[in-house]
């Protein structure tokens, strides 16, 4: 069983995985890369989004079971930075550029890591895209974005709840507000018929339990 997995899953995938029958190999990545690679025929059974956008650009291609799409899980976007760094107040467009002190601001890339992209709509819901957009690092995905902040390479990030729970050394500034970005979820689906067994594994109690576990909302 392989399975496509946004990277923000990996400790709540890795933990279900170890609890199914058959072995799992799981490969992590940001949606877009993953998107591609399903498309252009890498040999996933199940593939994870964080986007619904990607799975309905799949979708389009024939490249997965459509009749499975289903939502899993939920998530809620945060700034992280330093154990010992401030909290975050608006208006944003000041206080970010203050924190960041000269340094950048880290994100998933907006336009291929869906972290990226909802991080973009809440600083323009909060006035503050314009002044942070030549202060932004772009990762490749959004765990590469925590790891920045984690390592002191960036003064700020903004990842996954689920992200900075799983990371001791930052801590959460602020809770970005459900309203600031369009609704976090993520869709998954399976693209052979093996697949199917364990997509309907990731919608028991129990797999709900783990997700909630590790920062994921229903």
């Amino acid at each position: 069983m392989t399975v496509f997995a946004a990277a923000s899953l990996r400790g709540a995938l890795t933990e279900i995985a170890s609890l199914y029958d058959s072995e799992v190999t799981i490969s992590f990545a940001g949606s877009g890369t993953l998107a591609r690679q399903v498309a252009a025929g890498a040999p996933a059974d199940v593939i994870i989004l964080a986007h619904r956008d990607w799975a309905n650009w799949l979708a389009a291609r024939g490249a997965i079971q459509s009749d499975t799409l289903r939502d899993i899980a939920g998530g809620q976007l945060v700034v992280v930075g330093a154990k010992d760094a401030a909290p975050l107040v608006p208006p944003f467009d000041q206080s970010l550029l203050a924190a960041l002190n000269g340094g950048r601001l880290a994100i998933g890339q907006r336009d291929a890591v869906p972290a990226g992209a909802y991080a973009k709509e809440w600083l323009i819901y909060a006035k503050a895209w314009e002044t942070l957009e030549p202060h932004l690092a772009e990762t490749d995905n959004v765990r590469a974005a925590l790891a920045l902040v984690a390592q002191g390479a960036a003064p700020l990030g903004v990842v996954y709840a689920s992200d900075a729970l799983s990371e001791p050394r930052v801590s959460i500034l602020y809770t970005i507000p459900a309203q600031a970005h369009a609704p976090i979820r993520y869709p998954a689906a399976a693209v052979t018929d093996q697949g199917r067994a364990f997509l309907d594994r990731l919608t028991t109690p129990a797999s709900a339990a783990i997700f909630a576990k590790h920062g994921f909302a229903p």
